[in-house]
């Protein structure tokens, strides 16, 4: 009853999101009154819950959200993405543009989340497909496999922050096992996936594609723009800070005395909020202060930011909110008693209950969030289980198969001027590979830990 109960609420939550087109945040809150209700739940217990559910969840990740947001604004209004972008460009050379496309994705991705960085970085590519001769989509597949697999993998991006943070995960080591992952993953599902794309679907390479749909863009001229090196180093000052706290921690480190506080402060500034801070505030400085902007103008930049997230924010609480109700509904539980009997790795059984959600419900982040409820009671089960690990393999299941369910779907669809056809074989192909083979890489890394 309780699996019957799961799958009418995923129903219900389809036909609200695509056929009603009711709001995605309306619709998961009344989604987990109803699972709560059907599976129950005590009236006097349901409101309570989801309260519980969505300010648990925001409250993890609130502050990390908001700092992120803030910095990828920062760094995207002074043209400090589109230095790094250009620089790898120039750097790997015409021949090479799709690896240079493929890390500049992964680097920039790191801080923003996909659809922002997807629309910062189309720009700039229809900018080098122009100067190249060449058409935007042969730079596509690259692009997206590494906005794709920072949105999975690497924290502080929102999507595995918000994950490690539900199943209570150390968020350096994620970020350490997702560089791991994240690396072949991105070399197979970037430029190697890019020439399988080209033979399958060879006239979307001839394609002009359709920048009018981004609106007015501003592309920053050579004065413009800040550094390669301070642009690079205020990206991934988040990254530097988490990884350096992490590998002091796995390599057992400690100190006494005033070494030890050495130590602390070191732990301090290395914790995801607090380095989110540090790296905002430095920003202000590299991306902002330093370049004539006064604190009017970067606070204005910071402002419109937040506001932009304000609904991905209530979407999240709202994923938060159901994947409450199935812990507290003993949805879970009944789900864990049901294969207790069963050897089920249980990265494998993240990835799968992901997977599963993703491709029904369409949005990443609320699949991974759900999951969450689903898995947690399971974990209980078993022994030494690898937090990190069950995150990472949460984060590629719930980005598997990206297709009409999905809003970026149509996103690239309509920017590179494709036909849903070679959407599905270029992207939606892309997704899955990623989802798979991250998930390859992810057990093979757990066999060596």
């Amino acid at each position: 009853m309780p699996l019957l109960i799961i799958a009418v609420g995923i129903a219900v939550l389809l036909l609200l999101t695509i056929k009603v087109k009711l709001n995605t945040f309306i619709s998961l809150i009344l989604v987990s009154i109803g699972v709560a209700i059907a599976s129950g739940m005590g009236l006097n217990k349901v409101v309570s819950t989801i309260e519980s559910g969505l300010g648990g969840t925001l409250g993890h990740i609130g502050l990390i959200f908001g700092f992120g947001v803030m910095l990828g604004r920062l760094l995207a209004d002074a043209g400090g993405a589109q230095r790094i972008a250009l620089t790898l460009l120039n750097y790997f050379g015409a021949k090479k543009l799709d690896w240079a496309v493929v890390c500049s994705a992964f680097i920039v991705g790191i801080a923003l989340f996909f659809e922002v960085g997807l629309i910062l970085l189309v720009p700039i590519l229809f900018a080098i497909a122009r100067e190249a001769k060449i058409s935007p989509m042969t730079m596509c597949v690259p692009m997206l496999a590494g906005l794709l697999i920072a949105h999975g993998f690497l924290p502080p991006h929102p999507g595995p922050t918000v994950i490690a943070r539900e199943y209570g995960a150390d968020v350096g080591k994620v970020l350490i096992y997702g560089i791991a992952v994240g690396v072949p993953t991105l070399i197979l599902c970037g430029p190697l996936m890019n020439k399988v794309c080209r033979q399958l679907i060879p006239d979307a390479f001839q394609k002009e594609g359709n920048l009018a749909s981004l609106g007015a863009t501003h592309h920053f001229t050579e004065e413009e723009m800040p550094g390669f090196g301070i642009s690079f180093f205020t990206a991934m000052l988040p990254v530097i800070l988490m990884a350096v706290v992490t590998v002091i921690e796995m390599m057992h480190l400690k100190a006494s005395g005033d070494a030890g506080i050495v130590y602390n402060i070191v732990l301090f500034f290395g914790n995801s909020t607090i380095a989110m801070l540090v790296s905002l505030l430095v920003a202000i400085y590299t991306m902002g202060l330093s370049r004539g902007k006064n604190v009017t103008q970067l606070m204005g930049s910071c402002g419109q930011a937040v506001a932009g997230i304000a609904g991905l924010l209530l979407i999240i609480g709202g994923g938060g909110a159901f994947k409450q109700v199935l812990i507290d509904s003993g949805v879970g539980t009944y789900i864990s008693t049901l294969v207790s009997g069963v050897n089920i790795n249980p990265i494998i059984m993240a990835w799968c209950v992901a997977a599963f959600l993703r491709i029904c419900l369409g949005s990443a982040t609320v699949a991974a969030i759900s999951t969450s409820g689903l898995v947690i009671p399971l974990l209980a089960s078993y022994s030494h289980t690898n937090l990190a690990l069950i995150t990472l393999a949460t984060g590629a299941g719930s980005c598997i198969c990206s297709h009409v369910n999905d809003a970026s779907f149509w996103m690239i669809k309509d920017f590179f001027g494709l036909t849903t056809k070679e959407t599905l074989l270029s992207w939606t192909l892309m997704s899955t590979l990623m989802s798979i083979s991250g998930l390859v890489f992810i057990l093979m890394l757990n066999m060596v830990l």
